[in-house]
This record gives C-alpha cells, sequence and structure tokens, in this order.
C-alpha cells in the first residue's frame, strides 16, 4: 500500500493589499510562521529584532546583501543580551545551551527571502543559487502561478513566488554547495577529499577516521560500514585492501553522497552501497560503526549524525552486531565519550550494553580531539569537552 502524498506547506501574508501564498520550506521541520510583515532595505535592526522575538517573520525585500548585514545585526543583539553564569550542573548546563542555540536559531530564521519556480532568488545582488537548491532539494517544480525574475534583478511591483525559506537557511544552501565543490582533505586517504553532501554529516573532525586508518585488520575479505554518510570511512577501508564493503544507511542524501564519494575515489568496485536500517543481510569479519555520539534530540538533518535520542542507532547496532559477526570477527564502535562527561549516558551503561549485546571487549583504541572547540575556554561546556576521548572499541563475540 503506497504511503499518502502529503501536500508541501503553505505560507501566506498579505503585501500591497493583496493575499499571497508560496510553498513553505524548513529543513529542520520548522512550521510556517504565523504572521509575515514586509521589510526592505529602509527596515531599522532594533525594529526586525524586536518583530523577530515576538515571533513575526520579515519577508525581505529589499537588497540581498543588506539581508545579510540585518542578519548578522540581529545575530549581534542576540549575543549582547546578558547571560547568566552556567550552572556547576555540567548535564543542565548542556540544556540550558541546547535550548539558547534553539531560541537563537528560531529568531535568526524569521528573516526570509522568495524563490521562484527555478529557484532564482528575486532580490537586488541576490547571488545564483540554483546549482545550490537543486542539489539540496531535487529538479524545480514545474511552474505553477510563480512569477520569475531575472536572476539578481529585483521586480518594481513584488509578484508572487514559488517558496518562501529563511535567509539563514538558504546561506547553509550556499555553504554546503562549497563544501561540494571542494570536498575535505582526509589524512587517512593520502589527502584525497571527500565531498560531502547538504544534510550529510562532514567527517572535519578527522580523529575518528584516523583510528580506523590505524586499528589492526582481523581480514580483508569482507566489512560492513553501517550509517556510512559520506561513505568516508568505507573508502579508508577500500584503501586498507579491503577487497569488498558493504555501506548502509537509511538517508537518501547520505546514500547518494556515498555512492558519489566512492566512485570518484575509485573504490566502487570495492564498495557496496545500499540502504537499509544498520545491518545488511549475512555476516562479515569486520562491521564498523560511527553512530551519533550524544543522545539528544536532533533539530534539523544533519545534527542527525551528532544527536541520537535515546542511544536508538548505538543501542540497535550493538544488540544486532553478534548475530553479523562471522566466527572470529570484529566490530568496531567508534564512539567519544562526550555524552559521559556531559552526564547524557554513564560509561557503565555502555558497558552493560556490550554485555546485553552478547560482546567482549578485545581493545580500545583512544585519540584526543583536535578540534578548537576543545580549547575555547569560553564555550559553556569547554570542561566537558576538554576532557573528551574519542575510542574504537574492538569488540568480538563473547564465548
Amino acid at each position: 500500500m503506497n504511503s499518502p502524498v502529503v501536500a508541501p506547506p503553505v505560507v501566506t501574508w498579505t503585501e500591497a493589499d493583496e493575499a499571497r501564498s508560496a510553498r513553505w520550506r524548513s529543513e529542520n521541520g520548522s512550521p510556517p510562521p504565523r504572521r509575515i510583515v514586509i521589510a526592505d532595505d529602509r527596515t531599522r535592526a532594533d525594529d526586525a529584532y524586536k518583530l523577530a522575538c515576538e515571533g513575526t517573520a520579515l519577508l525581505w525585500r529589499g537588497d540581498f546583501h543588506n539581508a545579510r548585514q540585518l542578519l548578522t545585526a540581529l545575530a549581534r543583539r542576540i549575543d549582547r543580551r546578558p547571560r547568566k553564569a552556567p550552572p556547576a550542573d555540567v548535564t543542565q548546563a548542556f540544556h540550558l545551551h541546547r535550548a539558547a542555540q534553539n531560541q537563537r536559531a528560531r529568531i535568526l530564521g524569521m528573516v526570509l527571502v522568495p524563490l521562484d519556480a527555478s529557484y532564482t532568488v528575486p532580490l537586488h545582488r541576490a547571488p545564483d543559487v540554483r546549482e545550490a537548491c537543486t542539489r539540496a532539494y531535487g529538479p524545480p517544480p514545474e511552474p505553477e502561478t510563480a512569477g520569475t525574475a531575472p536572476v539578481g534583478t529585483a521586480p518594481a511591483d513584488p509578484a508572487p513566488v514559488g517558496s518562501l525559506l529563511s535567509l539563514r537557511e538558504l546561506l547553509a544552501l550556499i555553504g554546503a554547495n562549497e563544501w561540494r565543490r571542494k570536498g575535505v582533505e582526509i589524512p587517512a586517504l593520502g589527502g584525497d577529499r571527500i565531498h560531502p553532501h547538504y544534510g550529510v554529516f562532514s567527517p572535519a573532525r578527522g580523529e575518528y577516521v584516523d583510528l580506523v586508518a590505524e586499528a589492526p585488520l582481523p581480514g580483508r575479505d569482507l566489512a560492513f560500514d553501517i550509517g556510512t554518510g559520506t561513505g568516508v570511512l568505507a573508502c579508508v577501508l577500500a584503501r586498507r585492501g579491503v577487497r569488498r564493503i558493504v555501506a548502509t544507511d537509511q538517508d537518501p542524501r547520505a546514500l547518494a553522497c556515498a555512492r558519489e564519494n566512492t566512485e570518484r575515489l575509485g573504490a566502487a568496485g570495492q564498495v557496496e552501497v545500499v540502504e537499509a536500517d544498520l545491518f545488511p543481510a549475512g555476516r562479515a569479519p569486520l562491521v564498523v560503526c560511527n553512530p551519533p555520539w550524544v543522545p539528544a534530540k536532533p533539530t534539523s538533518p544533519v545534527e542527525r549524525a551528532v544527536y541520537d535520542p535515546g542511544n536508538r542507532m548505538l543501542h540497535g547496532f550493538l544488540d544486532g552486531l553478534a548475530d553479523h559477526l562471522a566466527p572470529g570477527g570484529e566490530g568496531w564502535l567508534i564512539l567519544s565519550d562526550l555524552a559521559e562527561h556531559l552526564g547524557l549516558r554513564p560509561r557503565a551503561e555502555l558497558l552493560d550494553a556490550f554485555a546485553r549485546g552478547g560482546l567482549t571487549v578485545l581493545d580500545r583504541l583512544d585519540i584526543a580531539p583536535r578540534h578548537p572547540r576543545a580549547r575555547d575556554t569560553s564555550d559553556p561546556l569547554h570542561v566537558a569537552r576538554a576532557a573528551e576521548v574519542t575510542s574504537l572499541w574492538r569488540l568480538g563475540a563473547a564465548t
């Protein structure tokens, strides 16, 4: 039975005394704003900040670069607000930090820009975002009643548009497209680059990749890479001589990204990318998994690679690992202990999960983080980040 087709959300507003409507785009699932006012180059930042804090969105009709400046001005006003001293309890500090981040994102998300049916932003000095939008959203929809304006121009009278989205999301699309073009250099691949797609977590933190590049292989015939994402770990295993790797993921963007990267790096003959919830069929001498490290709720698609509500993926991997290991095989769990330092998952819970899954610890390889946040003393979570260690747990089936 086919799933019912869900109509895209629609946002409505009044402009020039006329009722307007457009498709609402939000990758993090934010609902359409209930109230929209028109803003342009004459709009004062203080007024915009007040409206955004009250939940009123501002549809920008002025110069695109001025819209970016307004967004920067709103961010400065958010950051200038008085801050309470972080609580001594690190878990409470984490939840307050996440709440503050979400509130900041909500306010900054109130500056909206239009997209016409061809993914053109009909504003003065707007960049060409058609490639970025096509890569994130897919091909442009069939033209409806949406007006079209030449790239980089603004109509004298605002015309109906195909869709609205937050300027913050559009800038994220542009940035992600640049990352996809340039790629991320991976030392474990000899400096070759992985090109992340929009919504797929970038392997910019390379220490966990180094662990997979250095751990002793239990065999080179077959490996499973669970939750492959960009495909970086599958490519590392291929470079290490593993003859066949089955890489799994559920996210369509991740599947497309992994296939593109394995093809680009000449590993497509060794790596099979398949859609699966965790494990593929069969058993392997090596099963690798780098699940999200923090048991919390994600607020955007890319955060699903960082936050795992209730440790769902972690426990799913550990509960099913023994049934997918070949005799004498190993499961490599790559996991940061940041959640332990935040009081979100005690070490005992992890060790209990090993035992419940019929697993035994063969060895553990550790590496300290190299990212700047670990040294940023102004970060409210600095104490936890500074103590963080990323580990590759070598697990075997208990006898």
